[in-house]
């Protein structure tokens, strides 16, 4: 056997153990950012969903899409507006929403993954009521509540419709729209939607697709493994801050929850997710729930 036959087999072997534990198992993945506007990296994402169905993991697919939704209100005339980072969403705003979440990208994301010989099949939290949601209320930092429309949190998350596609050896791809119970519609933050549903599915793990390398350290350097409570003292002390909390935050809940375990990881790396899933190399960091021993070895950089 050459040298290049041989590094071929060491790289399939390597992923031997992992597809072994997690074969059965459930992986949910907030889908968002570079990964999911730039073309090459839409198919290297969609290839990599297809391989995990094929060798028997669950991905269940929960995507954004607020770049795509800032861009068709300007397009139409409508400036969006934003209080303390949360897009204000009045009745005009999530009709708009719903067309760009659920019309389009949902369809795109489905449409790629079929075309490239996966079976996959697009819902809207409306769908079998599978979100039901609340209206979100947002304080500002001087406590003061500000309402902001149509923005929602989930109260309830029905699995019944996720598991009788996963059964079916279909990839549920999920828009983050919610139902209300008077039957209004709610814009819902995707991380904090596939979060829910990582706990409402038990899933073996919570990936967070993100534009960063991953959490930083105080010196800069990429935490490649973090327990919980390590993960909180770096929010506590301020090293992890802005943009990055409410992703732990939403890790730390899923952990709670029953999740196995989390992953914010860099979704600018080619094949971002199976590097992550099926090989001992990394590309983010790692949460594991508060009192887990470090189980896993990874290179930082891979």
């Amino acid at each position: 056997m050459t040298a290049d036959n041989l590094r071929r087999v060491e790289i399939l072997m390597e992923a031997l153990p992992y597809i072994r534990e997690f074969r059965g198992r459930t992986v949910v993945i907030k889908y968002g950012g570079a990964a999911m506007e730039q073309a090459d990296l839409k198919e290297t994402f969609a290839l990599d969903v297809i391989l995990l169905a094929l060798v028997g993991i669950h991905p269940v697919i929960v995507h954004g899409g607020g770049p795509q939704i800032g861009a068709l209100m300007k397009r139409l005339g409508k400036e969006p507006r934003f209080v303390g980072g949360m897009r204000v969403t009045d009745e005009e705003t999530i009709e708009i929403v719903e067309m760009v979440l659920v019309g389009k990208i949902n369809k795109e994301i489905v449409g790629l993954i079929n075309h490239l010989g996966g079976r996959a099949v697009g819902l809207s939290g409306k769908d079998a009521s599978l979100l039901r949601a609340r209206r979100r209320p947002h304080r500002l930092p001087s406590g003061e509540e500000v309402d902001i429309g149509l923005v929602g949190e989930v109260v309830a998350v029905s699995a019944e419709p996720i598991r009788l596609l996963e059964d079916a050896g279909f990839v549920p791809v999920i828009a983050p729209v919610g139902i209300g119970d008077a039957g209004e519609t709610y814009n819902i933050n995707a991380d904090l939607v596939a979060g829910k549903i990582a706990q409402a599915l038990r899933a073996e793990k919570l990936i967070l697709l993100t534009d960063v390398e991953g959490i930083k350290d105080k010196d800069g350097t990429l935490a490649s493994t973090l327990s919980g409570d390590e993960a909180q003292d770096m929010i506590t002390s301020g090293v992890i801050s802005a943009g990055m909390i409410p992703k732990v935050e939403c890790c730390l809940d899923a952990l709670k929850g029953g999740v196995a375990k989390t992953h914010i990881i860099d979704g600018r790396v080619r094949h971002a997710v199976l590097l992550e899933v099926l090989t001992s190399r990394g590309v983010g960091t790692e949460i594991l729930p508060r009192t887990a021993r470090r189980t896993r070895t990874r290179a930082v950089g891979a």
